[in-house]
């Protein structure tokens, strides 16, 4: 199955922190587990922020993304516009463009955010 990870379960997999009720999406090996480019984004903007309680490498994480196979799934016009479709219940752009994502790849968007929980195609796991 393809899923696409909302950017706090990528950080958690990528510092091997991910909890139990997520693992078994992440260790079966006939998933297609996919990041948005708007997550590295993300990454890079909190980073710069120097913030003492995000210190994240945004070129490590996007290596160590890759070299464990995930996939990128790159932002298009058609995901761009999709994000008028979104309610405003919502208000990070950055989770307005992964629920686009996912609704317009009909791929399911593994989350831990609660507030995601609501919309169609989301799967709140944590």
């Amino acid at each position: 199955m393809k899923y696409l990870i909302d950017t706090h379960l990528l950080l958690w997999a990528a510092a091997d922190t991910l909890p139990k009720k997520a693992l078994p999406y992440f260790l079966n090996e006939e998933n297609q587990l996919y990041f948005s480019t708007a997550s590295i984004w993300e990454v890079v903007i909190k980073s710069k922020l120097n913030r003492p309680d995000f210190r994240v490498n945004p070129n490590a994480l996007y290596k160590g993304l890759l070299d464990n196979g995930y996939i990128e799934l790159f932002i298009n016009s058609q995901h761009a516009l999709s994000v008028l479709d979104i309610h405003t219940r919502h208000k990070d752009p950055f989770d307005h463009i992964l629920l686009a994502q996912a609704k317009i790849e009909k791929c399911p968007l593994l989350s831990s955010d609660r507030t995601l929980s609501r919309y169609p195609s989301v799967i709140y796991i944590v």
